[in-house]
């Protein structure tokens, strides 16, 4: 099971240590891409190690002289940037994130570090790309929504024509059901669009206060 993560010469206890522990951790449809060992120059006994999967990276750290294995992850929409800076020895892989936090290792070998590199590109460009498409599909969903600016517009025009006939002038209020009921339709939808998350609590209470004075 651990071959394919045996590409680049990475310690096979270290691999094996932490895909048995990476597959408890994964969640639904989550698949490992890579691991990465870190390699130091003199003693190796207990090194770092880093996985990237399709939802996110995680960092390993063993602890209690390698009796057990820590870990950090970040998933891939809060990683701002990766970096690599290859050394005379090695290479350093690090990360930043959306709260300012940056988290690495050293004396990663250099093709390793490449690879983990290559795939976190990858990775984010994917990432950036499904966060364009719900931008997008957000933006349609906007356009398509009721138009509560000038709602008062959309109400009197279709009824102009029946109070032209004389015989209606007396029960003048009926229109009012409509306009009742087209306001109670407006709210509820406006209500919708804010429980959906496509506007904001201000642009709710706003849009909320103007077709109330409307009406």
């Amino acid at each position: 099971m651990i071959d394919k993560f045996l590409n680049e010469e990475q310690d096979p206890k270290a691999v094996e240590k932490v895909y048995s522990r990476l597959v408890d951790l994964l969640t639904t449809s989550e698949e490992i891409i890579y691991i990465a060992v870190q390699k130091k120059p003199l003693v190796n006994l207990f090194p770092d190690c880093i996985a990237i999967t399709n939802k996110r990276i995680l960092f390993f750290t063993p602890a209690n002289l390698g009796l057990s294995i820590k870990f950090v992850d970040f998933v891939w929409k809060d990683v701002v940037d990766v970096f690599t800076k290859e050394e005379i020895i090695g290479a350093v892989f690090s990360i930043k994130t959306t709260g300012g936090a940056e988290m690495g290792v050293d004396y990663l070998p250099k093709v390793q570090a490449r690879k983990l590199y290559q795939y976190a590109q990858e990775r984010k460009e994917a990432e950036r790309e499904l966060r364009r498409q719900r931008e997008l599909e957000e933006k349609r969903a906007e356009s398509g929504s009721i138009q509560v600016d000038h709602p008062a517009q959309a109400v009197f025009q279709p009824l102009a024509p029946v109070v032209q006939q004389p015989p209606v002038q007396a029960p003048a209020p009926a229109p009012e059901e409509p306009k009742k009921d087209e306001l109670t339709e407006k709210l509820k939808r406006l209500k919708t669009l804010f429980e959906s998350g496509l506007i904001s609590q201000e642009e709710y209470n706003n849009k909320k206060l103007e077709l109330l004075s409307d009406f």
